[in-house]
Order: C-alpha cells, then sequence, then structure tokens
C-alpha cells in the first residue's frame, strides 16, 4: 500500500482538525453531555470511520479495507476498555462532575500522542526486525492472561506504584480549586487532585498503548490504516463515555472478551513471524480475524447483558474493570449520583493564589 506525502498530510491535518474542533467546542461550554447529543455524536464518528473505511476498499482493494475494519473494531473495543479505567480514577478521586470533561478531553489527547509514537516506533523496528513479531505475540498473550486472570486490576489507582510514589513527592492539597491543576497556599506551590488524576490518566494511556499498538500490528503492518483506525477509534471516546453510561458496570466479560481477541491476535502475529522464516505454518487471514473479534464481541455483550438481567446481584460484586471478590464496585454510581461538594471543590481558607502556570 502506497501513500504518497501528499495523502499524508491531508489525513494528518484532517486528523487534527476534528479533535482540535471537538475540545475547542466542549471548551466553550462545557457540561454534562445528554444521551442525546451523545448519541448523535457517536453516530457521527462512527459514520466517518466507515466511510473512511469503504474508501480504503475502494481505491486501495478489500485486502487493506478489512484490515482497517478489523484494526478499527479492535482499537474500539479496547478504547472501551480504557474508559473503564478512566472511571476507575475519576471515582477514586472523586472528581467532580463538571471537571469530567476535562479528564476526559486530556486523556483522549494523551492517547492521541502516544499511540502516534508507538505506531512510529512499531513500523520502523518491524521493518528492521521480523523477530519483533515474536516478542509482539508473546506480550499479547501474555496480556490476555492477565485480562482473562485479574480482570483489569491493575489499572486502578491504588495498585499503581508509580502513582504511589509521585502523589508521596509532590506536595498536594485535598481541594480542587476550580479545576486548577496548582495553587500557592502560603508562598509555597502545590498541586490539586486534578494534577495527580491526569498523571494517572496518563499512566493508564501508556499502559493501554502498549496492549493496543502490538495488537493492531498483527492485524495490519501498514501504518497508513495502523495510525488512521487508532485516530478513528479515539474519535468521539469522549461522547461515547456519556452514551455508555449506564452500561459500562454492565459489560461484565468485557475483560474475558478483550482476553480472547488479544490471545487470537497474539497467536496471529506467532504465526505470521513463523511464517516470514519459512516455517510451514497456517497464516491467518484478515477476513478469518475481524470475523472472530466480530463474533467475539457479540457474544461478549450479549453475554454480559444475559447474566445482568438474569443475576442482577452480580452488579454488587463486580466494578467497572471487571474484579470479583471485592468491595461492591459502585464506581458509576457515584459518579451519577455525587453532589458538588464546595467545600472540596472551590476551596476553603486561607484562599490561595493561583500558580502562573495553574489554570
Amino acid at each position: 500500500m502506497t501513500i504518497s506525502p501528499l495523502i499524508w498530510a491531508v489525513t494528518l491535518a484532517g486528523i487534527a482538525l476534528v479533535f482540535i474542533v471537538d475540545f475547542v467546542l466542549v471548551g466553550r461550554r462545557p457540561h454534562v453531555v445528554g444521551m442525546r447529543e451523545a448519541g448523535a455524536s457517536v453516530l457521527v464518528y462512527v459514520a466517518l470511520a466507515v466511510a473512511f473505511g469503504f474508501g480504503i476498499w475502494f481505491t486501495a482493494g478489500p485486502q487493506y479495507g478489512f484490515e482497517f475494519f478489523a484494526g478499527y473494531i479492535t482499537e474500539l473495543s479496547l478504547s472501551v476498555d480504557n474508559l473503564f479505567v478512566f472511571v476507575v480514577i475519576m471515582s477514586s478521586f472523586a472528581v467532580p462532575q463538571r471537571h469530567q470533561l476535562k479528564v476526559l478531553q486530556l486523556g483522549i489527547i494523551g492517547a492521541l500522542i502516544l499511540r502516534g509514537i508507538f505506531i512510529l516506533v512499531g513500523a520502523v523496528l518491524l521493518s528492521y526486525f521480523n523477530w519483533l513479531f515474536f516478542v509482539f505475540g508473546i506480550f499479547l498473550l501474555y496480556t490476555a492472561w492477565k485480562l482473562a486472570t485479574e480482570h483489569g486490576t491493575e489499572g486502578e489507582p491504588q495498585n499503581n506504584k508509580l502513582l504511589k510514589r509521585i502523589e508521596r513527592v509532590l506536595p498536594t492539597t485535598t481541594v480542587y480549586h476550580e479545576g486548577r491543576f496548582s495553587v500557592r497556599v502560603d508562598g509555597r506551590k502545590v498541586y490539586t487532585p486534578l494534577a495527580v488524576v491526569i498523571v494517572a490518566i496518563f499512566l493508564t494511556d501508556l499502559m493501554f498503548a502498549m496492549d493496543s499498538i502490538p495488537a493492531i500490528f498483527g492485524l495490519t503492518q501498514e501504518p497508513y490504516i495502523v495510525l488512521t483506525a487508532n485516530a478513528f477509534a479515539l474519535m468521539g471516546l469522549r461522547q461515547m463515555f456519556f452514551l455508555l453510561d449506564g452500561l459500562l458496570d454492565r459489560l461484565i466479560y468485557l475483560s474475558l472478551g478483550l482476553a480472547v481477541i488479544l490471545g487470537f491476535v497474539g497467536t496471529k502475529l506467532i504465526l505470521h513471524a513463523l511464517h516470514e522464516y519459512g516455517v510451514p505454518v497456517p497464516d491467518i487471514s484478515t477476513v478469518v480475524s475481524l470475523i472472530v473479534i466480530v463474533v467475539t464481541l457479540c457474544v461478549t455483550v450479549l453475554a454480559s447483558l444475559a447474566k445482568v438481567r438474569k443475576n442482577p446481584e452480580v452488579l454488587q460484586t463486580h466494578d467497572v474493570t471487571g474484579s470479583h471478590g471485592g468491595a461492591p464496585g459502585k464506581e458509576l454510581e457515584e459518579l451519577r449520583t455525587r453532589d458538588h461538594n464546595p467545600a472540596r471543590d472551590s476551596g476553603s481558607t486561607p484562599e490561595p493564589e493561583p500558580d502562573g502556570d495553574g489554570r
């Protein structure tokens, strides 16, 4: 697949324009997104992705079209899993509702930047070292095993050792101070909980970038498709957060479904690597990959909803990251019902002075 520099430039400019417009509009009118607005926005972004995929299909051939759709669906499912961890982080730090949009925006920007870096590095390395397909494949199999056995609990803030160290080193306050990242109290610069939340979100973005990029390289080795599939998967992720509100905590088998998908893609990568070295092994086609991914996601969603409908009490012992057996998982409920706390959000005496780089 040959992409001219002009097409690359137009594509990158178009992606940047979509994200800039979306973020600027939200920044001018911060609000809680309703179901109708969220649904309409998500439909628009999905329609754009489908149109782009068929554009690749008709201009570059069905093979590349299948690769885009397989990559897009895989990255979209992983992005939804990313939302689960965002919910846990915002609940753990009791982020006021009016600041959640800012957290989601910065989280999506961080994910886009990190995935872009990983795509560039991954494409260059894979073009020189075929044995890296083995590394990516084994890494995905390990990730699938962790998802199936630990159900994503490594994304919880209380399990993040680096985040704990940052909180010990940085002087912090328990007050949000109207969404600023830092303030001055008695002449001393301190960081608000929102700054710590953003650090936690970026660490989560890094973790998911390490999973998602090897996954899509298992479906296509075309950097253009890898980049665009990731970009379209992140478009509308903020609106999808509000659209799926009420469903996130019901998708109790999503971690297991993603484990199946990552395990399948990891196996495909290893078989592809063996094939590159002349070992006579079957090579899984992109069409088969797309079918497996779609069927797995459908079964995951239907099985989750059926389980919850049959046994509603399962929600009392299942949090949005997929963990079982601990305290009742109520992260989404807390985010939905949390009342605004003036003392926590706006500060108390003595009134701090905004820091020069705080917002």
